[in-house]
C-alpha cells in the first residue's frame, strides 16, 4: 500500500527500477564549528559519534563501502547504492582535497548516487562547481543542515550560521542543477509547531527537493545534556512528536522527496531523553496510522500553488 506522503523509497523505486541504499561514510572531516572558524563546541545537541556508524573508526572509505555492499546482498542481490558523506562536515575542504575523496567512487559501477551531508556555510563556488560535476555519471544530493529557520534558534544551540545562509546555499545548489535535502529538528528549544511550519513552507518557497525530520535528542557530552539537566528545556513527548511531523506533511509541497521522518542513534546508552521505548519502525507505523486517522496527506494543507520543484 503506497503511503500518503512521498517516502524516500518511492522515489528511488520510481528512478532506478531496483532496491537503492545510502552506505554511511566517514572521511575524515571536521567542522567549522568546532575547529574555531566559527565557533568551538559545535551545535548544543552534537554527538555525532552517535548517528553515523565510521563516525571516528577512520577506517578506508573502500573498506567501509565493502561492508555494508556485502550485508546488503545478502538481501537485495541487485541492490545500486548511494555513496553518502555523512560524519560532521563533508565539504569543508578545498576542492582538490574534496576531488581525490569523491573520484574513487566513480570507479564502482554499484554506485549511483552520491549525497554530501554539510553546512550551508561549507560551499563556496568552487566547491559546488567540483560537485555539479559529477552529476554527468552520479544522481548528487547536497544535504544541508539547517534545523530551523528562525535565526533565534539557530543563535541558541550554537549553530554558528543563518537561515539566509542556508537560502543562499540553496539557490547557488539548484542553479547548478544539484539536488537539495534539508535537515530539520522538530522539538528545538523555545520553538512550538508554528515554528517547525514556518520552517517547512520555507522549503515548498526556496523548492528544495527533499528533506530529513528529526527529533530533538539530548545526548551524553553534550551542552544540551547541561542544559537539560539544569530544568532548561523539555523534548517532545512520541504522541507530540507524531502529531508535529503529521501537520508538517500536510504543509510540506507533495512533491518533495521525505527521505526520514525519524531520527535514531546508534547508541542508546549515550541518550538521556527522550526515552520513547518504541523501535523505529513503531514509530513510522504510529505515523502512518495517524495519517490514516486524519484522512490526510502530503500537502493537503498547502496554502500557495508553488511552480514545479526541478
Amino acid at each position: 500500500m503506497e503511503r500518503r506522503y512521498y517516502s524516500f523509497s518511492r522515489y528511488l523505486r520510481e528512478k532506478f527500477g531496483r532496491p537503492v541504499y545510502k552506505i554511511p561514510l566517514e572521511a575524515g572531516f571536521n567542522c567549522p564549528n568546532r575547529d574555531g572558524t566559527v565557533g568551538y563546541g559545535g551545535c548544543t545537541f552534537c554527538a555525532n559519534e552517535s548517528f553515523s556508524p565510521y563516525a571516528g573508526g577512520g577506517l578506508p572509505i573502500a573498506r567501509q563501502i565493502a561492508e555494508v555492499k556485502q550485508r546488503v546482498r545478502q538481501r537485495h542481490p541487485d541492490a545500486k547504492f548511494f555513496a553518502y558523506f555523512q560524519a560532521y562536515t563533508n565539504t569543508y575542504a578545498d576542492p582538490e582535497t574534496l576531488r581525490k575523496l569523491y573520484d574513487p567512487i566513480l570507479d564502482d559501477p554499484d554506485i549511483v548516487g552520491l549525497a554530501l551531508g554539510t553546512r550551508p556555510d561549507c560551499v563556496p563556488d568552487a566547491t559546488l562547481d567540483l560537485i555539479a560535476g559529477y552529476q554527468s555519471a552520479l544522481e548528487v544530493w547536497m544535504e544541508y543542515g539547517l534545523q530551523s529557520t528562525h535565526d533565534a534558534t539557530l543563535k541558541r544551540i550554537n549553530r554558528g550560521h543563518s537561515a539566509e545562509q542556508f537560502f543562499d546555499a540553496v539557490g547557488r545548489s539548484k542553479e547548478r542543477g544539484l539536488k537539495v535535502c534539508a535537515h530539520l529538528i522538530l522539538g528545538l528549544p523555545g520553538e512550538t509547531i508554528d515554528h517547525a511550519a514556518t520552517t517547512a513552507r520555507a522549503l515548498n518557497e526556496y523548492r528544495v527537493n527533499g528533506v530529513k525530520f528529526h527529533h530533538l535528542q539530548v545526548l551524553k557530552g553534550t551542552a544540551l545534556a547541561e542544559e537539560y539537566r539544569a530544568g532548561g528545556l523539555s523534548t517532545l513527548s512520541l504522541k507530540e512528536y507524531v502529531d508535529w511531523v503529521c501537520t508538517l506533511i500536510e504543509v510540506l509541497d507533495p512533491r518533495i522527496v521525505i527521505q526520514r521522518l525519524v531520527g535514531d542513534t546508534l547508541d542508546s546508552r549515550a541518550l538521556i531523553a527522550p526515552i520513547w521505548n518504541r523501535s523505529k519502525s513503531e514509530i513510522l507505523l504510529m505515523i502512518d496510522k495517524e495519517l490514516e486517522r486524519r484522512q490526510t496527506y502530503q500537502g493537503r494543507n498547502i496554502e500557495v500553488a508553488l511552480d514545479e520543484v526541478e
